[in-house]
């Protein structure tokens, strides 16, 4: 693996064609903004970075917007119920992120008096911080000059300078390569270089004559650019199963009960479930009665596949049921129910 034959990205081009195309996002100070002095909001910004890790740009603009209309500051996130976050974030998926928003929005009131650490180091001190977005805030609010790189720029890296392995044995040597080209504007080139990988270096196409890294491009001077980067071989996904159990009363209300503190989906609203195990199994039913079947659902999750029967009863004695709420399935956009269980009750026909 030799970087050397490509030559240095050159940021004042990039930087130029940012302040001609970059994208309009609720949470970015564009550079015209920036000129006029203008600072972009810690709060924001870090906001937006958390809720677009595994999630597009499109579907991060509504939440973003009723976040920040319901919880405009640090101070107001940190004095928000947790369970009220939850219940916001459903639909955003990997709901740990959304804990560690709460605590960090907590650790910033309490240790910072409500102002973000200005430096990437400092910033990793704060929950749910790492290394790709205490570099993002910094770089954008604060124009640190230290290297960004999130999966779009993994994918502009590595045709750039034409890997030959995948990104992920390359990483440190991309970062230090970008590292030796970051200008003065070390936020807005941060942002430029996202901007390129999510309307120009696109995983599908590749729209060279339009991008400010042509000139030195190496995977331009291929047949087929989107071949790289290279991919890397991808490890079997183990399946689980395990039963769910819808039970209704009378009144047509869902029994909900909440998650165990800790594990995946910790906290979290769910209808009872059987434990997920590695082979099927016959179910073991929370109480006795008629349970009608309904069918499998499956969904995937980072490290798993999960297949669930989805079973459902009418119970007639409802008081008898313990650790958990009846709830009114018209108004579980008060729940704080992730989308697989949202899942179960579309299979069960109740929801």
């Amino acid at each position: 693996m030799n970087l050397s034959t490509a030559l240095p990205i050159d940021s004042a081009a990039v930087l130029r064609w940012y302040d001609r195309y970059a994208r309009d996002l609720a949470w970015r100070t564009g550079p015209a903004e920036r000129a006029r002095g203008d600072a972009p909001d810690p709060y924001r910004v870090w906001l937006s970075e958390v809720m677009l890790q595994q999630t597009t740009v499109a579907t991060v603009g509504r939440y973003f917007a009723r976040f920040t209309s319901l919880w405009p500051t640090v101070f107001d996130l940190a004095a928000a119920p947790l369970d009220a976050v939850l219940v916001e974030w459903a639909g955003l998926g990997y709901y740990a992120r959304a804990r560690n928003l709460h605590a960090c929005a907590v650790a910033v009131v309490e240790h910072h008096d409500g102002v973000f650490p200005k430096t990437s180091n400092a910033l990793q001190a704060l929950p749910g911080i790492g290394a790709y977005t205490s570099a993002a805030i910094a770089a954008i609010c604060h124009d640190e000059p230290i290297a960004v790189l999130d999966g779009n720029l993994d994918r502009v890296l590595a045709r750039y300078y034409r890997l030959d392995v995948p990104v992920r044995e390359a990483k440190e040597t991309l970062r230090a390569a970008l590292q030796t080209v970051i200008p003065a504007r070390a936020g807005d080139f941060a942002q430029a270089m996202m901007d390129i990988g999510a309307t120009i270096c696109t995983p599908r196409k590749a729209l060279c004559t339009s991008c400010p890294l042509r000139s030195g491009c190496l995977a331009r001077t291929t047949e087929n650019p989107t071949l790289f980067p290279i991919k890397a071989q991808k490890t079997e996904r183990p399946t689980r199963y395990g039963h769910a159990f819808v039970m209704f009363d009378g009144d047509g209300d869902i029994f909900l009960e909440t998650r165990p503190d800790k594990g995946l989906l910790a906290k979290m609203t769910q209808t009872p479930t059987s434990e997920w195990t590695a082979r099927p199994s016959d179910p073991r039913f929370p109480c006795p009665g008629y349970w009608q079947p309904h069918g499998r659902i499956v969904h995937v999750f980072t490290h798993f596949r999960l297949e669930l029967e989805v079973w459902s009863i009418k119970l007639v004695d409802a008081a008898a049921l313990e650790h958990g709420w009846w709830a009114d399935p018209r108004a579980f956009g008060r729940e704080a129910l992730p989308t697989l269980f949202r899942k179960v009750l579309a299979q069960s026909g109740l929801a």
